[in-house]
């Protein structure tokens, strides 16, 4: 056999060293760690970091929002700053693109409802271009939201009082009674607009009032132990900042005398002098003339207009044409005085400075037996926030 030299049992490697380096890594891994390495690779890894401290920590309530003041509402944006502020929820919002307080429990059918992100600090937020009520079913699908349930929706911060029969055409009643329908606990929060006396900044106010009571139905959500089978509707006083408390209300019979004005055709009354002393209905009566005419001038805009005529046929066998008479109207809303009402009734309660708090079913009405654990509840509510906001000791 052939003796190899020295220089021949020394050749190098063939294989590349980066390769080498590789296989030799794997080797090592595939090695049983030693007690010494097994000891500290176990202390790092039960060590938390600032990513699994994040995923470990509980997920915040989802609250969502929706005002049928419009999405653009200094209440809705009050409502949002305050909650995500306070930190203890996640905020999503769905509201309407425009201002739409008094369209009842009305829903968008037989046509396109589209939704456009929009813009709140700290906050999802979306436009749509249908009803209060559409804004909340839609958000409930869980076509629009990530999350298959909202903990609690609120419906707020609205313009004007929901007292008595208003809560059966206003939409923020019927907002927070669609979340109720849905399984979905509901807060409705209005605040008494008064011409000459309330201020958009008053909004904020009505949000920092109302934001103990947030948190005290989350935290009782969490536990199971908020009211079941019914909605709160909260009413903020016109001056927030002199309010008297929390007080708990009925329902009253209360209505606006609604009365019809005749407009001119010719020459279209502005909508300012039909808003009467009841600011709030005005602004809304005022918002649904833009509405109606608009609609109506889509209308006239894609048919052509024809003469209209009822035959009949006369003595001579001719037909005869009738003239068409149109006449317009518009409704106006006058506030009534109210007269021996009992200081527990939400407009009187109002009226008197407090914050009304009214628990409604989706009958537009409470069931004796809700009355006390309602009472409880609030009493409960008022008692915490008053004790986290006492100054120490």
């Amino acid at each position: 056999g052939r003796e190899l030299r020295g220089d021949e049992s020394r050749r190098p490697n063939p294989l590349p060293s980066g390769l080498v380096s590789n296989l030799q890594s794997v080797l090592a891994a595939r090695r049983p760690p030693s007690p010494e390495d097994a000891g500290s690779t176990a202390a790092e890894a039960s060590a938390p970091t600032a990513e699994t401290a994040a995923d470990d920590a509980p997920a915040k309530p989802v609250v969502l929002l929706t005002c049928a003041g419009g999405i653009e509402s200094p209440g809705l944006a009050a409502l949002v700053d305050a909650l995500v502020k306070g930190g203890r929820c996640d905020v999503h919002v769905c509201a309407p693109e425009s201002d739409k307080p008094v369209c009842g429990h009305s829903i968008t059918i037989r046509e396109t409802v589209s939704a456009t992100s929009v813009h709140f600090t700290g906050a999802k937020a979306f436009e749509i271009s249908g009803t209060p009520v559409d804004s909340i079913s839609l958000a409930l699908s869980g076509r629009l939201f990530s999350w298959s349930a909202p903990a609690l929706v609120i419906s707020g911060i609205n313009t004007g009082p929901n007292c008595g029969y208003e809560m059966f055409h206003s939409s923020a009643i019927a907002a927070a009674r669609e979340a109720l329908m849905c399984g979905v606990p509901s807060i409705a929060i209005s605040l008494n607009w008064k011409k000459d006396e309330t201020k958009d900044n008053d909004f904020k106010d009505a949000a920092g009032l109302c934001l103990p009571l947030i948190h005290a139905a989350l935290a009782d959500i969490e536990k199971g132990t908020f009211l079941k089978g019914c909605l709160l509707n909260v009413g903020v006083p016109s001056s927030p900042a002199a309010n008297k408390g929390f007080k708990l209300t009925k329902q009253s019979i209360y209505s606006p005398a609604q009365s019809w004005q005749a407009v001119s055709t010719s020459r279209p009354q502005p909508a300012a002098h039909f808003m009467g002393m009841h600011q709030s209905l005005g602004i809304q009566l005022a918002q649904l003339g833009k509405d109606a005419s608009a609609a109506g001038a889509a209308r006239r805009g894609n048919t052509q207009r024809k003469t209209v005529e009822v035959e009949s046929v006369a003595a001579a066998g001719k037909q005869q044409a009738r003239e068409v008479v149109k006449k317009s109207f518009r409704a106006e809303f006058i506030e009534k005085l109210h007269k021996d009402l009992d200081d527990d009734i939400d407009v009187r309660a109002l009226e008197n400075g407090f914050i009304s708090v009214t628990p409604l079913n989706v009958h537009g009405h409470v069931e004796p037996e809700l009355e006390a654990p309602a009472s409880d509840w609030l009493s409960a509510a008022v008692a915490v926030s008053e004790e986290k906001e006492a100054p120490a000791t």
